[in-house]
């Protein structure tokens, strides 16, 4: 949590610092489990210096559909991981999110990426019944599940889901985190957001805008 609260800290002094100088800031990249901000313009430095990106993956969605990193080739997407049964943070962080679907639903080069924590229970039926209860339209989220192993590894591994504090944890210690990630067509992370909080899904809003400009 303490990492959300920097990065919305930071966002508003880069804020402030936009308005000032009257133009856009490009966002940053964040190559650790850390969220340490990594600024950089230069293609061959980002090349040679940002090394992570999400790596592979093949999961089934709310319509039985096999969806893999195809899907997102040069794309933007967001990535939540949720599960049906959660009456906690769940319910609030999907609401949340869409409001960012609604806003990008005709975009086809944004896809969000709804990764189930109990896919043991969360079967594609069971989450188109929780996708259609939100009614949620957009044809590019998808709700995915599979083996749990694969999911807590991409999870932890790939999008940083709990930050350094689960990086090093394994499929038997349950995943559960407000965290939304922000990923930009070449697959390296850009952005982190609080799903709880309205105010940051207009900041990821923003941020996709800003991201979309960036990579013309």
């Amino acid at each position: 949590m303490y990492r959300i609260v920097f990065l919305v800290v930071s966002s508003l002094l880069l804020w402030g610092c936009k308005e000032q100088n009257n133009k856009k800031i490009a966002l940053p990249y964040y190559n650790e489990p850390t969220f340490t901000p990594i600024f950089e313009k230069n293609e061959n430095l980002i090349d040679k210096n940002i090394t992570h990106k999400i790596s592979d993956f093949s999961f089934l969605n709310q319509d039985s559909v096999l969806i893999s990193q195809k899907e997102i080739e040069g794309k933007i997407h967001v990535a939540s991981f949720i599960f049906t049964s959660c009456g906690s943070i769940c319910p609030t962080m999907t609401s949340n999110l869409k409001t960012v679907s609604d806003k990008f639903e005709k975009n086809t080069d944004i896809v969000l990426l709804s990764y189930s924590v109990t896919p043991w229970i969360d079967k594609p039926n069971v989450l188109k019944k929780f996708k259609n209860k939100y009614e949620i339209s957009n044809k590019n989220w998808h709700f995915l599940t599979g083996s749990k192993a694969d999911i807590y590894r991409l999870a932890r591994q790939s999008y940083f889901a709990e930050e350094d504090i689960g990086f090093t944890k394994d499929s038997t210690e349950f995943l559960h985190t407000e965290h939304i990630i922000l990923v930009d067509k070449t697959k390296r992370i850009r952005g982190v957001y609080n799903g709880t909080l309205s105010l940051e899904m207009q900041n990821l809003i923003t941020d996709i805008e800003t991201l979309t400009e960036e990579e013309k």
